[in-house]
């Protein structure tokens, strides 16, 4: 297994550097089932943010860039129905990836609830207004 860092993807998918978007292109290309890359779920709240912050992409654009990911058979995404989980909530407009995918994490891991202070994380399934 090979281990994939964010700007990986993030040249994957923008395609705003013609040298390192070739070179992403040619990573993905040489991953197999018996080697995939390993995708974790922290470098998928990272890439939510690049794409939203430095690229200016609508949370519809960003489900779709994780949807992708999640479609690559020869990447391996670390907790990928938490991360499927979160970005179909952002897919409705339900909070932000990151928020979306605390909340599954939570439930994942037993919690009976999320608190937070955000009144639109408090919208997604497993959060509490604190």
């Amino acid at each position: 297994m090979i281990g994939l860092d964010t700007n990986i993807l993030v040249r994957f998918i923008t395609r705003d550097d013609g040298a390192q978007s070739r070179k992403a292109d040619e990573i993905i290309a040489g991953l197999t089932e018996e080697e995939p890359g390993f995708v974790s779920v922290v470098l998928m709240a990272e890439l939510a943010w690049v794409l939203e912050r430095t690229y200016d992409y609508s949370n519809v654009e960003i489900a779709s860039a994780i949807e992708r990911m999640l479609q690559i058979e020869v990447l391996q995404i670390e907790l990928e129905q938490e991360v499927l989980g979160a970005m179909v909530a952002l897919k409705r407009g339900r909070g932000s990836f990151a928020d979306a995918l605390i909340g599954e994490l939570g439930l994942r891991a037993g919690c009976r609830q999320t608190v937070t202070f955000d009144r639109k994380a408090a919208q997604l399934p497993g959060f509490a207004l604190a």
